[in-house]
């Protein structure tokens, strides 16, 4: 009788499958949004935890609109950007990279210029693994072992904040210990980057939220004006999947990637644009609502979200090597592509398309390149917009190059100008910030060579 019961239940959740993938290609017209949620009806009608139907569920991925890249035919016509090019630009940040090794010593850059100079601090802030992360950049590129070991001095700073749970109560675990331990461990086996990121990784843990799904950003986890996510994190989350690989203990993976999933289902918009944060509900674990604390308001799409979000997915491809989540990736880069200006060099917020008294954010630029990149292993060679992705990066890339980048380098100076930190608070508005650089330096080192993602 249970052989017998358990065989109902097979066929039974084979025939949901098929159904529901059937009902899916037949209800979302002209790439409408539409979920279908069978768990619940599923649990519902049996007292049995439905382990086959896990898998579909993962596989029934939200669909948003994908608008046609008005810019095709422009992007299209973009020479390649040479070798020459490239390397010429990874040279120019190395000359600025060596006078701020002098400048920082083994202390770091505060997250943004002040009057395009960057005030050096202690290992206190959320950016300080963008700097490590261009150090070990630098040191791929040149094999000067100057690089490798301020590098390495670094990574005690960074044992030493994590061990004493120095300014780390918050999700930005991923871009502190990502690119400082990870890539640390992943270039030179350093045992005390590998320790220190996987304190990182638990501490990050400590953020889990298991009603809703998600990694709380901020704030006490007891606190329910604090009980959201932000789209940032797509970037935190690579953490916990490398944690998971190296120990071989699931459960940081597992929550990596619920947190994902619960991102593409309520921070992208139906449009494909993003909020920078969204509530759940602290009662139900339910979504509530979207908002913002960087965009120009909270139904804009302010750019370094929108560009987060760009990257965030096909990193998390990466790892879960899901790609049902192409098209979504899609939605949010073809709104991106869409709404820049004449250079291509997206300002702040979206919503500004062609508005001189409005700022650039030349790092939003770098990160999408960046995210468009890493994307491209998970595109046909069919697909059209293969090409035009591709284009769209040298085109981007060159602009930053000829238009954004410090050639006239003096010591405390940053690499990308025009970016910004956050328009809101008056921060970091038209100047240089420490990620634009280190973004900038990853998109010219995925551009010259076959590089391994310190992510």
């Amino acid at each position: 009788m249970k052989n017998e019961n358990n065989l109902f239940f097979i066929f039974f959740n084979f025939f949901v499958y098929i159904i529901g993938k059937r009902l899916r290609s037949l209800l979302i017209f002209e790439q409408n949004v539409l979920t279908i949620h069978f768990r619940d009806v599923i649990m519902v009608l049996s007292s049995k935890p439905v382990y086959f139907f896990e898998e579909v569920m993962e596989s029934m991925v939200r669909s948003v609109n994908i608008e046609p890249i008005t810019k095709e035919h422009e992007f299209l016509a973009t020479p390649a950007l040479t070798k020459e090019e490239l390397t010429n630009a990874f040279e120019e940040c190395l000359k600025q990279v060596d006078l701020n090794m002098e400048y920082f010593k083994d202390r770091f850059p505060y997250s943004c210029t002040k009057g395009l100079k960057y005030p050096i601090i202690d290992n206190i802030e959320w950016t300080d693994g963008f700097w490590t992360g261009m150090l070990w950049l630098a040191y791929e590129y040149t094999n000067d072992k100057k690089y490798k070991e301020l590098a390495d001095r670094n990574i005690e700073s960074f044992l030493h904040r994590v061990e004493n749970r120095i300014e780390l109560d918050h999700h930005d675990l991923g871009f502190l210990y990502s690119l400082s331990c990870v890539s640390g461990y992943k270039l030179t086996k350093n045992e005390h980057a590998k320790k220190a990121a996987l304190l990182a990784a638990d501490k990050l843990m400590e953020r889990w939220q298991e009603k809703g799904q998600f990694l709380q950003a901020w704030g006490p986890k007891d606190s329910p004006e604090h009980y959201r996510f932000i789209i940032d994190c797509m970037l935190n989350i690579p953490l916990l999947y490398w944690a998971s690989e190296v120990t071989g203990d699931n459960h940081y993976a597992d929550a990596a990637t619920k947190h994902f999933t619960t991102s593409c289902k309520y921070v992208i918009r139906d449009d494909a644009s993003a909020y920078h944060t969204f509530y759940m509900d602290p009662v139900t674990g339910g979504p509530s609502h979207g908002a913002t604390r960087q965009g120009y308001s909270d139904d804009s799409s302010w750019a370094r979200g929108q560009a987060w979000g760009i990257y965030g997915i096909p990193l998390n491809i990466r790892y879960t090597k899901n790609t049902e989540y192409v098209d979504l990736y899609k939605g949010m880069t073809n709104y991106f592509l869409n709404r820049l200006p004449e250079d291509n060099i997206c300002y702040w917020d979206l919503i500004f398309t062609d508005d001189p008294e409005q700022s650039r954010d030349s790092s939003a630029a770098a990160i999408a390149v960046c995210g468009m990149l890493e994307m491209d292993q998970w595109i046909k060679e069919e697909d059209p917009s293969k090409k035009v992705y591709q284009k769209a990066c040298d085109n981007i890339t060159r602009s930053l190059i000829q238009n954004y980048t410090n050639n006239d380098h003096k010591p405390g100076d940053p690499i990308l100008y025009h970016g910004v930190y956050s328009w809101h608070s008056g921060k970091g508005v038209d100047e240089g910030n420490i990620w634009g650089d280190y973004y900038y330096m990853e998109a010219l080192m995925r551009q010259i060579k076959q590089w391994d993602p310190y992510w």
